[in-house]
């Protein structure tokens, strides 16, 4: 019966979850149920206890400085700590409602809604955060698995599987709180933890020295072109003719006497245009096909919400062969440089890859025309650095999604700094990106022997990962 897939079930298996579609016992589910199926296990709500978070409506308690409110999109990493989340105010923080959401070091957090069902981050920090209701909070019970353990396991195919089958709902799917009791887990030795642990925390401080490196960088082009961002004044005169007969703004945010200091500074420095017939980059629009060529598989679309300056986190969201016309056209090369226009504005990407991908419209493309001058590496950090964020700060409108218009960002002021320099700088952001890498793969083994302990026991898989890794 080519084409068709069969599994015969008995009636028994329908009574706890009322489930009679097809999906819900898909021979891939079957198949994960039948191998856990012969060890000792226990449910992540036996081990963890499971909440969510946040219910209230906090839209007007966000700003600019407060404390870490996560959402499903900041699920990215495996350390929370490291995505980009909205902040809400402490007042709003301490509200008796909002305890519940309040987040510990040790937690694992997951998606529960959307199409990221089952990404997962760990809280490394003890600082104060909370988080939405689109996420799980699961807090160890000490009851014989370990969080580093459950991180890892949940991005498993054994962990993937179970939550996919989960899955409710047809407009937006889900994953309900009720079904966390028939989550299994195996429960491995202590030593087969113990590893998985060592190598969760390698992987923390891989990723940690990877952001100081990057910063390191960051800090390092601020002290090579000397520009202090601190200014003691909060007041700028400026008369009618060098203000709105010039910029023709008048908002006072505008005239900030921050930006007096960083064009005191780039006039120091060689600096050119970003853009233009003289700029430094070749820019490019993508497409904005619109929701309705939106599919759950396809070719990935990626919007703002899905890059940051160190990486491009899979899609939400999919688009159709058959909507988009000619789409090898559209796909980004490798050093190309993603820039965002709207809403998280001025966050840069460099692809280290060609990628069959194609950009939502707010990401513009930037292609460096001479590298001889400028190196792409370089160019993104100054991109993601001050001396940028502060030009983007000056020129962005909107008060809640942000434009930046592309002729304001053409005019944006690039320092050029001597090739010497700019290797430097490259070379940290490259070491940086090495780290990343390194954690990548790490993890990748840890997902490889969870999976090869569940198929063919913990001493084959501690063996193996002794000969990847040396523990």
């Amino acid at each position: 019966m080519d084409g068709h897939e069969i599994t015969e079930l008995n009636l028994s298996s329908l009574e706890r979850t009322k489930r009679i579609d097809a999906e819900f016992y898909k021979k891939e589910h079957v198949a994960v149920d039948k191998v856990l199926s012969s060890w000792n296990k226990k449910s992540i709500a036996d081990c963890f206890y499971v909440s969510d978070g946040n219910h209230m409506s906090i839209s007007d308690s966000f700003c600019e400085i407060g404390v870490p409110y996560y959402r499903g999109q900041d699920i990215y990493n495996l350390f929370i700590e490291n995505a980009s989340p909205l902040m809400i105010d402490r007042t709003t923080f301490d509200k008796p409602q909002m305890r519940r959401s309040h987040l510990q070091k040790g937690d694992i957090l997951m998606s529960i809604v959307g199409a990221i069902v089952g990404n997962s981050a760990m809280v490394t920090s003890e600082n104060p955060a909370t988080c939405s209701c689109k996420l799980s909070i699961m807090r160890s019970k000490n009851a014989g698995i370990v969080p580093e353990l459950l991180l890892v396991y949940i991005k498993t195919k054994y962990g993937q599987v179970q939550i996919q089958k989960f899955k409710r709902g047809a407009a937006q799917t889900g994953l309900l709180l009720e079904d966390f009791d028939q989550l299994f887990i195996p429960v491995f030795g202590k030593m087969f933890q113990n590893q998985i642990c060592q190598l969760v925390r390698s992987i923390y401080e891989y990723t940690q020295q990877a952001v100081s490196v990057y910063e390191d960088a960051q800090q390092y082009l601020t002290k090579v072109i000397s520009f202090n961002t601190i200014s003691e004044s909060t007041i700028s005169v400026q008369n009618f003719g060098d203000s709105f007969k010039v910029t023709g703004r008048l908002d006072a945010e505008y005239y900030q006497p921050k930006y007096n200091v960083l064009f005191e500074t780039l006039a120091t420095l060689k600096t050119k245009k970003l853009g233009g017939n003289h700029g430094i980059v070749k820019i490019a629009k993508s497409i904005e096909p619109g929701s309705k060529a939106y599919r759950d598989e396809g070719i990935p679309f990626i919007r703002v919400s899905d890059v940051s300056k160190y990486e491009i986190t899979p899609p939400e969201i999919y688009l159709s062969n058959n909507v988009v016309k000619n789409a090898a056209a559209l796909y980004p090369k490798k050093d190309t440089i993603l820039f965002s226009k709207d809403g998280s504005v001025g966050i840069a990407y460099k692809l280290e890859h060609d990628e069959d991908i194609i950009t939502s419209g707010a990401l513009l493309h930037l292609t460096v025309k001479d590298t001889s001058e400028i190196l792409p590496d370089y160019l993104t950090l100054v991109l993601n650095s001050p001396v940028v964020q502060i030009q983007a700060e000056r020129d962005v409108s909107g008060a809640v999604i942000q434009h930046w218009k592309p002729s304001e960002i053409e005019n944006v002021i690039i320092p050029v700094l001597e090739m010497d320099k700019q290797k430097e700088i490259a070379t940290m952001v490259q070491r940086s990106f090495v780290l990343r890498r390194q954690s990548k793969q790490l993890f990748k083994y840890a997902k490889q022997a969870i999976e090869l302990a569940i198929e063919q026991g913990e001493d084959i898989a501690m063996a193996w990962l002794k000969s990847k890794v040396g523990q």
